[in-house]
């Protein structure tokens, strides 16, 4: 476990150390758009196919015990909202297909699980370290980012201002 921890804290700094000249999406800024691969082979267009939700977007990976342990503590909030229009997606960074999808089928989570393999979504939104949440309101406009492990009563009290 100590170890497990230590790789995920040395790959968080990497990450930090390798993207510090990306820009950083501010609050009330339109979301950048995107195309990303559900497990399923299907596409998820942002935000073409999610008008009128709130939208979360995770960047996760597997390597990441904060990011799985999120997923895991916001499911029940995300089941609680979702039929008022809350969609979490769960964006993958830079990992095979076959890596995410033994993942998630032992998480068992009901979010969509979309594969950002090469990093480039990421990269746009100015991603720097894992687990990144990107809270988008109805009108795909950036309303929140939270950076780090986030708590359930944390976001559904951002989400509850938006639905």
């Amino acid at each position: 476990m100590i170890l497990k921890l230590s790789v995920w804290f040395v790959v968080t700094l990497l990450l930090a150390a390798c993207n510090q000249e990306k820009t950083t999406l501010e609050t009330g800024q339109a979301t950048p758009a995107f195309s990303l691969e559900r497990l399923d082979g299907n596409r998820v267009e942002f935000p073409e196919d999610l008008n009128g939700k709130v939208v979360a977007i995770q960047f996760w990976a597997d390597w990441c015990p904060p990011c799985i342990n999120e997923m895991i503590l916001l499911a029940p909030v995300y089941e609680k909202y979702k039929s008022r229009g809350l969609v979490v997606l769960a964006v993958n960074m830079r990992q095979d297909k076959a890596t995410v999808a033994k993942l998630v089928t032992q998480l068992d989570a009901p979010y969509e699980f979309l594969l950002d393999i090469s990093g480039e979504v990421a990269d746009t939104y100015g991603v720097t370290a894992l687990p990144t949440r990107f809270i988008v309101d109805r009108k795909g406009i950036l309303r929140t980012r939270i950076l780090g492990e986030s708590t359930p009563e944390t976001f559904e009290k951002i989400i509850q201002g938006l639905l």
